[in-house]
């Protein structure tokens, strides 16, 4: 069941001069995310996304197009419906937004109170998130006592303070350190799987999309330019944003310089295998080359975890007698598609 639905959105604002034209932050995006998912978009500064997320909680209103929440038309809605529907969706930010002047407890409980909850449905609620997020001996303390990692599970106790179906994360591990970030990743994995909260979450940072999301939307310039499955993105991207992007978690076929390097500092003949989930193991390989005689050496590449499927491409170094070579690379590439590597390119 489609929960999120964006159709032909646009999104402009003045011209900031009379003969400057009109910012155009998002330009006829069609997007839908099922309850249950865990969708990212990624891009670029300026590439739209943060618009798309304001639009979808109703902090913004399409120039043009429509944004459907569980069938709703929501450009259409009264603002005192809207103040509803924003408290079905829960909103996690990249500088945590507590206040300083709370408790952890009180911090928790302030969307609670704004929603004029019983005190004892408060209390109640409040223990069961400082709980599920790892905060429960810290529920007197205030923001400044606590770790960066420690302000995000804060905030996203307070997301999750009404119930929301919808969570939406703004950049929500891009002031967190590698380690910490996994730890957040893993906790909006529990609210996904646990609590089948929908997670739309906007990132320029493609591990968080490997480690969390099912589905990838990338965005530039206000436009879609690719979407699909994670697995389906990563392992055979299409648009050039795209590839940068995944070239930054997956390491690409050595080219250019870097493969002029790789010859100088490696004998013999070298070729990259991709490996593919489903299609062949590297230990299929490696038994194929050896099988011929072949001695080879991985000398680039790796082999990445994607959401639980296999992907990467792995550079070896072959020597041998060359026709023992050639029918070793002719037989490994009947099932594994193969990359010549010519230093003259």
């Amino acid at each position: 069941m489609t929960l999120i639905r964006l159709n032909g959105v646009t999104k402009s604002y003045p011209a900031s001069s009379k003969d400057a034209a009109p910012v155009v932050a998002v330009d006829d995006v069609s997007l839908a995310v099922d309850a249950g998912e865990v969708c990212g978009i990624i891009g670029y500064s300026g590439a739209g996304k943060s618009t798309v997320l304001r639009l979808v909680n109703a902090l913004e209103t399409p120039t043009g197009g429509s944004v459907e929440i569980d069938g709703t038309d929501i450009t259409r809605l009264p603002e005192r419906e809207l103040r509803t529907l924003r408290g079905d969706i829960g909103m996690i930010f990249q500088q945590f937004n507590l206040f300083d002047s709370r408790t952890v407890a009180k911090n928790v409980a302030y969307p609670l109170e704004v929603a004029r909850r019983p005190r004892a449905e408060i209390t109640a609620r409040v223990d069961e998130l400082l709980r599920f997020v790892g905060l429960a001996d810290k529920a007197k303390n205030y923001p400044e006592q606590l770790s960066g990692g420690q302000k995000q599970r804060v905030g996203i106790a307070r997301a999750l303070a009404t119930s929301p179906r919808i969570l939406l994360a703004d950049e929500a591990t891009s002031a967190l350190d590698p380690d910490t970030t996994q730890e957040v990743l893993a906790l909006l994995k529990r609210v996904n799987q646990e609590l089948g909260v929908t997670i739309l979450v906007i990132t320029h940072e493609m591990d968080v999309i490997r480690t969390l999301a099912d589905r990838v939307v990338v965005m530039e310039s206000g436009r879609i330019i690719e979407s699909g499955a994670v697995f389906d993105v990563l392992s055979a991207p299409q648009h050039a944003a795209t590839k940068r992007f995944v070239a930054s978690i997956i390491e690409d076929v050595p080219v250019g310089e870097q493969l002029r390097t790789l010859h100088s500092r490696h004998p013999g003949r070298i070729v990259t295998f991709t490996i593919r989930d489903g299609d062949v193991t590297q230990a299929d390989i490696f038994a194929t080359l050896s099988s011929h005689g072949v001695r080879f050496e991985l000398i680039h590449g790796g082999i990445n975890d994607i959401r639980g499927r296999v992907f990467g491409h792995l550079s070896l170094a072959l020597t041998g007698e060359s026709d023992a070579v050639q029918k070793a690379i002719d037989t490994a590439s009947a099932f594994a598609p193969l990359i010549e590597e010519d230093v003259r390119g």
